[in-house]
């Protein structure tokens, strides 16, 4: 496979007009540009990442219509995924906006929330500080959350901020100077093994749970 030398900026181009005119007739006239300056680097750039964090998933451009009001055929964005448990491991974004690096769990079944939830109780304080210093470091800390407490937790538990967490993710953007460079493999890199240790405590109550995607 070719060496990664960083997205060229028709990437974000092809996405912004993406955004304008989601249709078939674009995706067709602008196939070339996807496969060649968008999936190609992505898989370049991942291919680079493998030694250190494992296989990665690049998720197909087709959007899932079937149960969505919004028909538009294709996503506005490119994602890949290297998973360490069911819906749990690192994440890349392309689109129009740039790249986003970022991980944590974007769904969990009922199982692993509430595997998950007796680890916090358990064990918490560790988690806690693990996304205290993410945030400290530019970190945005998102996921979708309850408005109260879980069913069985109480609203006064000192961590029931994290207890309320359906999803967890932490995800900042990087600098398009650097999505268009080679550098980007070891910003890549560096951000990945920065969310380590959010991937690594998040995990074990993940793992063998049911997978839902």
């Amino acid at each position: 496979m070719t060496p990664f030398r960083g997205f060229a900026p028709v990437a974000l181009e092809f996405y912004r007009g993406l955004e304008a005119d989601n249709s078939r007739a674009y995706w067709q006239a602008h196939r070339e540009t996807y496969e060649q300056a968008v999936r190609a680097p992505m898989e370049a750039l991942l291919a680079e990442l493998t030694d250190a964090f494992g296989d990665a998933k690049v998720f197909r451009p087709n959007r899932d219509v079937r149960f969505s009001n919004d028909k538009s055929p294709y996503k506005t964005h490119l994602g890949a995924y290297v998973g360490t448990a069911p819906a749990t491991g690192w994440y890349l974004e392309l689109s129009a906006l740039g790249m986003h690096t970022g991980a944590g769990f974007y769904h969990a079944s009922s199982e692993g929330l509430a595997a998950l939830r007796e680890r916090i109780d358990e064990d918490g304080e560790e988690l806690e500080a693990i996304v205290a210093a993410l945030r400290e470091d530019g970190w945005q800390i998102g996921g979708d959350t309850l408005k109260t407490a879980p069913k069985g937790w109480s609203v006064d538990h000192p961590r029931i901020d994290l207890l309320r967490h359906k999803t967890l993710s932490a995800a900042r953007q990087v600098e398009d100077e650097v999505v268009f460079s080679a550098d980007l493999v070891d910003r890549v890199r560096d951000d990945w093994e920065e969310l380590r240790p959010l991937v690594t405590w998040v995990s074990p109550a993940l793992e063998g749970t049911l997978r839902s995607e």
